[in-house]
């Protein structure tokens, strides 16, 4: 179905329009979530967070963009939204225990559980050990590096859904691998000792 009609079919809410978007993109955004957040639960979690925005939001899409990019953005924002979420509670937990108020804490680093599943059981130390890389690169590099590597979209996909230019992405991808041979280098070296 021509993109126009699919997306005139959905704002005006017809049931079928909104079967076929779920059909479509429910893995796709499924796997954007996981890429960001490797935790089966959270990122199911996240992805109906998404789907519901899409249908909330369907009637104010402009048509700038893709769908598809509108969707991915969408996914991106919202698994963004549930990381700074999660890292606000936990440093709000650590300065209520730093003022004596006795509530127990996790202390643990988000990335404790890992459990994406598309990830083989023998590389899934190796797995953790590099989205947990992934989720210390700054923000921009984190988006760029997760859309293109983990998600395997090329660099003008990338571009449509960060609204970055090309070059930019490149940029970005560049000093992410830089920062993550650094920090795998870190890593790989302490494990030596």
């Amino acid at each position: 179905m021509e993109e126009q009609k699919f997306i005139k079919l959905l704002k005006e809410g017809t049931n079928h329009a909104y079967g076929q978007l779920l059909d479509e993109y429910q893995q796709k955004v499924f796997g954007t979530c996981i890429s960001f957040v490797p935790n089966q639960e959270d990122a199911e979690d996240i992805a109906q967070e998404v789907f519901i925005e899409v249908f909330n939001s369907v009637a104010k899409f402009k048509g700038d963009s893709k769908l598809s990019t509108w969707i991915y953005r969408i996914s991106v924002n919202k698994s963004l939204e549930f990381i700074r979420k999660r890292n606000t509670k936990k440093r709000f937990g650590f300065m209520q225990s730093l003022m004596g108020n006795d509530t127990p804490i996790d202390r643990s680093a988000y990335f404790t559980e890992f459990n994406h599943p598309g990830i083989q059981l023998e590389n899934k130390e190796k797995s953790e050990i590099l989205f947990a890389a992934i989720h210390k690169l700054p923000e921009a590099q984190r988006i760029v590096y997760t859309l293109n590597k983990v998600d395997d979209l090329s660099y003008q996909e990338v571009s449509d859904i960060t609204q970055k230019s090309i070059s930019s992405i490149e940029s970005l991808l560049f000093r992410a691998k830089k920062n993550l041979k650094e920090l795998l280098h870190d890593y790989y070296k302490k494990e030596g000792n």
